[in-house]
């Protein structure tokens, strides 16, 4: 290895620890973040079980399962939107462009309004609404969907090869199909039945619990293994499908595998916290400015990008609630949809388009 490539390689796992640092010290510094005036050393002692009983609480059973589920959907959906973006070869794709967060949140709906006796069985009793609800049915049932949109945009682009950009518009059509669906549901929904489904939408970290975030937790960590094993082989996409086999890999199969373990990301995360839109495209697309496109360092580098964004945005989130907590997905939507403009209207990406 030459001396320049040494110090290219030192200078990027150098960025990677700084990134890890920033998100290390985001994350201890969102837990003192709230409307319950708690002091800076209330907060610390309480971190360690000292203190009153109330700021415990606070801590433990409001703020950690929150702030965990921050990281964890934060690194789960940058990954999936650069594996998405990768496997397509399109830098826009990603859960929200490509329809998938849409067909996730109709699955969710399906579960919640359908499955949980929105309309069928309970009427407008909650107690008995609220005690049919299946959080793993739940989760199950918008991954399926999320799935269904996943293989019916590779079946579309099989059959009518679109272009790179055109996989995306085809991914916003569908999503739209998806979204139209959902609010004809909730349409024939009881007035419990949709609230339970319309608050489920929003990107609200606020109703994590330890055993939602073990859940997401393997998911995101299983998938993410498999991708940064897979590392080379993403490499090897950049360089076209007929480069990715001459090297040994198996492309088609990869494709679908990478599509279906980033849709299965995707579909945990909303099911559990609901839509936090463009992470996976924000995260990477800066993150491969830094670092560029060697998915060995851009993997791990888009995981702790995605976790500073949505524990910023969370923070921000708290910050600005006025006492309760904004919608963490408003937050990452106002800074993602200039962004996605600002990716569209580049001169770069108008020259390659």
């Amino acid at each position: 290895m030459s001396e320049s490539k040494q110090l290219s390689v030192k200078r990027k796992w150098l960025i990677l620890l700084i990134l890890f640092i920033i998100a290390l010290f985001l994350s201890v510094a969102c837990l003192f973040v709230g409307s319950s005036n708690m002091s800076l050393s209330d907060g610390f002692a309480a971190l360690f079980k000292q203190g009153s009983d109330s700021n415990i609480r606070i801590i433990w059973n409001i703020r950690i399962p929150r702030i965990l589920a921050a990281i964890i959907a934060g690194a789960g959906l940058a990954v999936s939107g650069l594996i998405m973006q990768t496997s397509l070869g399109n830098a826009m794709a990603s859960p929200s462009t490509l329809g998938v967060s849409n067909a996730a949140v109709f699955g969710a709906n399906v579960s919640i309004v359908i499955a949980a006796g929105g309309y069928l069985s309970t009427g407008n009793n909650l107690s008995s609404y609220t005690s049919g609800i299946n959080l793993y049915s739940t989760s199950l049932v918008a991954f399926l969907f999320s799935a269904v949109s996943v293989l019916l945009i590779l079946g579309l682009c099989k059959l009518r090869s679109f272009s790179p950009n055109a996989v995306v518009l085809a991914g916003v059509a569908i999503g739209s199909i998806w979204s139209a669906a959902t609010t004809i549901l909730q349409y024939y929904a009881t007035d419990v039945g949709l609230s339970a489904a319309v608050i489920w939408t929003f990107g609200d970290l606020g109703r994590a619990t330890y055993s939602s975030d073990l859940i997401m937790a393997v998911v995101v960590f299983v998938s993410s293994c498999y991708f940064m094993f897979s590392s080379w082989k993403y490499n090897a996409l950049l360089s076209g499908d007929e480069v990715a086999r001459s090297v040994g890999v198996s492309v088609e199969p990869f494709r679908f595998v990478s599509l279906l373990l980033a849709s299965l990301i995707t579909a945990v995360c909303v099911s559990f916290l609901g839509v936090i839109g463009f992470v996976g495209i924000i995260a990477p697309h800066v993150m491969k400015k830094i670092l560029g496109q060697d998915h060995r360092f851009l993997i791990p580098a888009s995981i702790l990008g995605g976790i500073i964004l949505v524990v910023l945005a969370d923070t921000v989130s708290r910050a600005i609630g006025n006492g309760s907590a904004l919608p963490v997905g408003a937050i990452t939507s106002l800074i993602g949809g200039p962004f996605f403009l600002y990716i569209i209207f580049s001169k770069k990406r108008a020259e390659s388009c």
